[in-house]
């Protein structure tokens, strides 16, 4: 209605309307049926009238369904189990595949140790784990486990994390390290926890990314899982590039052997921890090439250096993030902080800058603060050794871009989210040694020391800063 219409006309309207209805609601009630119940009232007491179902009209009233109550959200601990159960059904299928490809039956130690981690029952799981893994070992060993034997691996491994860290800690690590990760990265874990909590937590996403190990590398069995898990995503390697990755640093350490031995006053070429020997006798474990052999965990991970970089050679266009197990020079030559991670063959503005070396150490200012007033994270041994390695990896490759304060404000976080690290420590103390602050580093060796006075490893540290200190 027009407010701007006069008062008379207004009033008329109105008076007209309020007639229409009375004649309205009196034909109403002649017409009616007589099913009506009059005066009902309503709970906040208006008067109400209630048609109730006319049946000789066949009309049916539409009742509402009852609300359905929220289903209450799942504990850290349920949906941990949850994805273990899950990851443990995926890798029971996969070693259905493998199976069939090597023409093998599945055994029933098998089913029952997969109908164990799809349980959760933990003391089941290892007991048939360990079961597995002497008929794996055996010589020879059992066809029927040895062809399955990456998967049975995987969901152990992805139990044995679900059974020892706090759910929650797990969740939030497992996120912080898979939030980071673009669309189209390969994961390349390296430490146990960093291999398979990302594992676990991919699988429940329906594998979005590939996920792979830096240590496995140098097997034969385990390139075949990676192939039949991702061989239709990347360029995966094959067992004869393993072989041939094992020759080329066979020849290479030949050289550095030969060197040492023609001049033994020159300053060793052979690696500390590198195991390798000229002999006739019969290689018991690691690898060879004719008489060259080479053994320990530092020859293995320098194989897996060689892999690595031709993994990434064959998969130009993708990116790759890294846990890291062991340093790799060459490796991290062009990687740069991401999150918690690297981000490897970092280039453009993902290289690594000033600005983004400041950036990885605020965030672990931010994070260390976090971990540190988490009473949960101070108890979990697992979490705080973790969470320093990732630290003091990103500490290493700041180290060798030349970040040096940066890098010794990550080393200084490092050290407070785990004091007992070794290798937290020792890379540390080999910064400040570098910088002649001898008596910096006795410092840090004795705070860790304190924390794990049973350690050789912090007792012959100091040993050796005493000495360098009385050389000076």
């Amino acid at each position: 209605m027009n407010t701007h219409q006069p008062q008379q006309r207004r009033k008329s309207t109105v008076w007209l309307v309020a007639i229409m209805g009375a004649a309205l609601l009196m034909l109403l009630t002649l017409l009616l049926p007589r099913t009506v119940d009059h005066g009902r009232r309503r709970p906040n007491g208006e008067m109400s009238v209630i048609y109730h179902e006319d049946m000789s009209a066949n009309r049916t009233r539409s009742v509402s369904p009852p609300m359905a109550r929220p289903k209450p959200a799942a504990t850290p601990e349920e949906t941990v189990a949850e994805k273990v159960s899950q990851f443990g059904r995926s890798r029971r299928e996969i070693t259905y595949g493998l199976a069939r490809k090597h023409g093998v039956e599945v055994s029933a130690e098998v089913e029952r140790f997969f109908d164990a981690v799809q349980a959760g029952n933990w003391e089941q799981i290892e007991a048939l784990f360990t079961s597995l893994q002497r008929q794996h070992q055996a010589k020879p060993s059992v066809q029927e486990v040895d062809a399955v034997w990456p998967a049975i691996l995987d969901a152990f491994g992805a139990a044995e994390a679900g059974h020892d860290w706090p759910a929650k800690k797990l969740l939030e690590y497992g996120n912080a390290i898979m939030g980071t990760l673009r669309p189209d990265m390969v994961y390349v874990g390296g430490t146990d926890p960093g291999r398979w909590i990302p594992a676990l937590m991919n699988t429940s996403e329906g594998e979005q990314h590939i996920v792979i190990t830096q240590n496995g590398l140098a097997d034969s069995k385990y390139l075949e899982y990676v192939q039949f898990l991702y061989g239709d995503r990347f360029g995966a390697l094959d067992p004869e590039e393993a072989t041939a990755a094992q020759k080329e640093y066979l020849r290479d350490a030949r050289k550095r052997l030969e060197h040492d031995q023609q001049f033994p006053d020159e300053p060793r070429q052979v690696r500390p921890g590198e195991d390798v020997r000229i002999t006739t006798e019969k290689l018991q474990q690691g690898f060879a090439d004719g008489d060259i052999q080479a053994a320990g965990q530092t020859s293995i991970m320098a194989v897996n250096e060689i892999l690595l970089n031709k993994l990434l050679q064959k998969n130009p266009d993708l990116s790759f993030a890294l846990e890291e197990s062991f340093p790799m020079k060459s490796v991290n030559a062009e990687a740069s902080p991401i999150g918690p991670i690297m981000e490897l063959r970092a280039e453009g503005e993902n290289a690594l800058t000033q600005e983004r070396a400041a950036q990885a150490v605020e965030y672990w200012r931010d994070e260390t603060k976090r971990l540190m007033a988490d009473p949960e994270f101070k108890d979990s041994d697992y979490a705080k050794k973790s969470y320093s390695k990732l630290v003091s990896s990103q500490g290493g490759v700041l180290v060798q871009h030349g970040f040096l304060a940066e890098a010794e404000e990550a080393f200084r976080y490092a050290n407070e989210l785990c004091p007992y690290s070794p290798e937290a420590v020792f890379r540390y103390v080999s910064l400040l040694v570098d910088q002649n602050r001898i008596d910096e580093a006795a410092r840090v060796v004795s705070d860790a020391s304190k924390s794990d006075p049973k350690s050789d490893q912090f007792r012959d540290l100091a040993a050796q800063l005493g000495k360098r200190k009385t050389s000076y």
